[in-house]
């Protein structure tokens, strides 16, 4: 069997409530963080996590 490891908060470090493998393979996964209550988009791909930066939402002017 392989070793699963924690998914760690990119922003403030607490442990979230998932685990992968070195085989997991996600993209565009919101994760949320128990302990900070913010919600952050990452992909991961053998066991190196990248976060990815959305834009924030322009107004529009008429």
């Amino acid at each position: 069997m392989k070793e699963a490891h924690w998914i760690f908060c990119p922003l403030c470090g607490g442990k979230t409530r998932l685990k992968i493998r070195e085989d997991t393979v996600l993209k565009n996964l919101p994760i949320y963080c128990p302990k900070c209550k913010q919600e952050t988009l990452v992909s991961v791909k053998s066991l190196d996590l990248s976060i990815i930066e959305e834009p924030d939402a322009k107004t529009q002017s008429r």
